[in-house]
């Protein structure tokens, strides 16, 4: 039993302290370290940081000298990255999908920082756990461009969205010969890790795998990204039994940091472990004890943690003396403790002579497990044993390398969240979404979101020769036989009864470069004639060919709207429109657009009404009633009632 600080604190609210840790929560990277005028280090604020992460890059910013902090070459580019918004979409795409139009579980192709700036809007503060798997950084895997300036550009190149530029950009492996072998991890972690955090709920939690390279690093990018002070673990995962023979050690273990979103906002940042049988073996009644089955705990705790009433001779009920071992208390005042003995809750062993112990009672204690700080290969899982089971699920083929446990990444939910969003954006194989689908089977209500590169599968995989030309196309086959399995699970006779509606599908989303054109500055010395050329070629500002719904999902995006809600198609006043969450959102994407369905639109009051500005075929007349319809309509309203109306 832990005994609580019940002492009434005399001093008002420290205001300054609590907008500090307010502050703290928002912005973990703009603290750092000081001597004061007593050459006592003190917490500061770096003002100047604190504006170039609200996008406001001063002169001092760019050119002081270098303090304590977590640096290196890029860094100062990385936060100029992370401001730059999007000007990528992504496409929906049917023919890969599973159950398309009513799934709430994403998978999206394309480069993961671009899909997370694109997520911003639409998933700011709504998932709950984030488990990544990312390059371990050991000078094989696969990284990311340099440049910052060409991100999107250079991925629309990469996966062949793009004709190649004359630089021949391309995406490489990080060679530890290179001189910046730390540096550019740092450089593609940093933004990708800032982003995320951005998403996760205020009770959200993250867990990201990692080896020796860059545990260190790691460790210290979150600390600055997610604050020192929501550190939550650094788990140690047996990730093989197996000795291997190696120069110096062989190593068995990788690391799982996790921290999480607001440590001010709860006591337990991740839940207990279910019960298991190993621990449910403790439990026993040997006194048949009419409570039920117990199991016995220290009966002492620290001398440090104990008041004036905690030291005492304990008397046993047989007139034993027990006394304190040295630097130990006991749990309770000697109060407490008579009444405990007298209830036959204080266990002296079968004789009665043994060290006091105090009863834990099964039914009355929360049923769960404390996680521990190692995750051990026979409860999670190895990555051998990961292997073959995705052989076993790929009938036969050798499709990824370094799979993780689909057992590991359960232990993870189940400490993480016990319901809400997940999200992968390093998706590999896509072993978290075999996750979800299996603990949804088993009852629990999770949805996932992976990202995946289209990494090209090595030549002469075993993936290659079998269709699967990405790492992207393994994990969606993956996501698709897990999907068939419990389908067959739950409608055959095996054990598997589901004890809600699952949802068994997936939604594919691909990034791609807008479908609207970007007006590109022309140069200074450019020609009257090729002036009005390029006015002529923007006056249609949507690309020739676009299906209408990639279209219609970039404006959701845009428009900070989930691309899993609902979409129906209606008609009024004889057009055809997008209704979106039930009407909320209207979306009129035909060439023409009249008076009578400006009309139509104010008697179905949406909260938004978007459209093409092409549609009014530069009838400003038009353009300029239809505003001031909305407008009339919205004249008195509050904000909720009233009707937003915008072009594109």
């Amino acid at each position: 039993m832990t005994i609580k600080d019940t002492s009434l604190q005399g001093d008002s609210l420290n205001i300054a302290k609590q907008k500090q840790q307010e502050l703290e929560q928002l912005f973990p990277g703009i603290f750092t370290e000081t001597k004061n005028d007593k050459g006592e280090i003190v917490k500061t604020i770096d003002i100047e940081r604190l504006k170039a992460e609200l996008g406001e890059f001063s002169d001092i910013y760019d050119n002081r000298r270098e303090r304590y902090g977590m640096d290196w070459p890029g860094k100062k580019d990385c936060l100029r990255l992370i401001q730059e918004p999007s000007r990528a979409t992504l496409n929906p795409c049917r023919e890969e999908s599973v159950d398309f139009d009513t799934t709430q579980n994403l998978f999206i192709e394309g480069d993961n920082l671009e899909v997370l700036k694109l997520l911003q809007k639409s998933y700011y503060g709504e998932v709950k756990m984030i488990y990544i798997d990312p390059p371990y950084n050991t000078g094989k895997e696969f990284i990311y461009p340099d440049n910052f300036s060409e991100s999107l550009d250079t991925y629309l190149e990469y996966a062949g969205l793009k004709e190649q530029g004359g630089e021949g950009r391309k995406w490489s492996t990080n060679s530890q010969n290179e001189g910046r072998f730390h540096t550019k991890w740092l450089n593609m972690m940093f933004p990708r890790l800032y982003l995320a955090r951005n998403l996760l709920r205020e009770d959200g939690v993250i867990f990201i795998s990692i080896d020796d390279n860059e545990v260190e690093n790691l460790r210290r990018m979150c600390d600055e990204i997610f604050g020192e002070e929501n550190f939550v673990a650094q788990f140690i995962w047996e990730k093989r039994t197996n000795r291997e023979n190696r120069k110096e050690v062989s190593v068995r273990h990788d690391y799982i940091l996790c921290y999480c979103r607001n440590s001010l906002l709860t006591e337990r940042a991740i839940a207990q472990l279910p019960m298991n049988e190993k621990a449910l073996a403790n439990y026993k009644n040997p006194d048949n004890d009419p409570r039920g089955l117990w199991k016995s705990d220290p009966a002492t705790a620290q001398s440090g943690h104990g008041t004036k009433s905690q030291f005492y001779d304990l008397v046993a009920p047989n007139g034993k003396v027990h006394k304190l071992e040295s630097g130990r208390c006991w749990l309770y005042t000697k109060e407490v403790m008579t009444s405990a003995i007298e209830d036959n809750r204080i266990w002296f062993g079968r004789d009665g002579n043994g060290v006091p112990r105090v009863k834990t009672y099964l039914e009355a204690k929360e049923r769960g497990l404390t996680p521990e700080s190692i995750i051990f290969a026979e409860d999670a899982g190895t990555t051998e044993t990961a292997k073959v089971k995705l052989k076993e699920l790929f009938s036969g083929i050798a499709a990824f390398e370094t799979p993780k446990p689909v057992g590991l990444l359960k232990i993870l939910l189940k400490m993480g969240a016990k319901s809400g969003l997940i999200l992968d954006f390093f998706s590999g194989s896509g072993t978290i979404a075999e996750a979800v689908l299996e603990e949804n089977r088993d009852g629990a209500d999770y949805k996932f979101i992976q990202i995946q590169l289209p990494e090209p599968c090595e030549e002469n995989s075993e993936a290659l020769k079998v269709g699967l030309q990405t790492i992207s196309d393994i994990s969606k086959y993956r996501i698709r036989k897990v999907i068939e399995n419990i389908s067959r699970q739950i409608g055959g006779q095996l054990p598997f009864e589901p004890r809600k509606q699952i949802d068994l599908g997936f939604k594919v989303l691909k990034l791609n470069q807008s479908n609207f054109k970007q007006w590109q500055a022309p140069a200074k010395d450019i020609s009257d004639e090729e002036l009005v050329k390029q006015f002529e070629l923007n006056i249609d500002h949507v690309a020739p060919n676009t299906p209408k719904e990639y279209l219609l999902y970039e404006l959701l995006i845009k428009a900070g709207v989930k691309p899993t809600v609902k979409i129906d198609t209606i008609e009024l006043a004889g057009y055809p429109l997008y209704s979106v969450d039930e009407g909320i959102l209207l979306i009129h994407l035909e060439s023409d657009i009249g008076p009578e369905l400006i009309d139509a639109i104010v008697n179905k009051a949406p909260q938004q009404f978007i459209c093409l500005d092409s549609a009014f075929h530069g009838n400003d007349q038009l353009k300029t009633n239809a505003a001031k319809t909305f407008e009339a309509y919205n004249q008195g309203k509050e904000s909720i009632d009233r009707i937003e109306f915008k072009t594109v």
